[in-house]
């Protein structure tokens, strides 16, 4: 039974980690509701992959906004300074 449906495989045809062919009587282990894997050991893997990708998405967003809050603090700092001169308005 082939899953084909025009040039482009249904979902289930392959493991989405190994690409390795999903057979019509074997287990196909699913996460994220509908990307299937052959084995617990490859959707474990993708599992840890995407926590690591997460981690460090979450690492970055919290370094710029720790960036963006110094650069702003220096430019808040930097408006502090008293000017003194005349100021001529015409």
């Amino acid at each position: 039974m082939s899953y084909y449906s025009g040039d482009e495989p249904h979902f289930l045809e392959a493991c989405f980690l190994c690409r390795k062919p999903l057979g019509c009587n074997s287990d196909i282990f699913m996460y994220r509701g509908n990307t299937p894997f052959c084995s617990k050991e490859c959707r474990q893997e993708q599992i840890e992959m995407d926590e690591s990708r997460k981690k460090k998405n979450w690492k970055l967003s919290s370094s710029s906004s720790r960036s963006l809050r110094k650069s702003e603090g220096e430019e808040t700092s930097s408006n502090k300074a008293v000017r003194t001169g005349t100021v001529a308005v015409a």
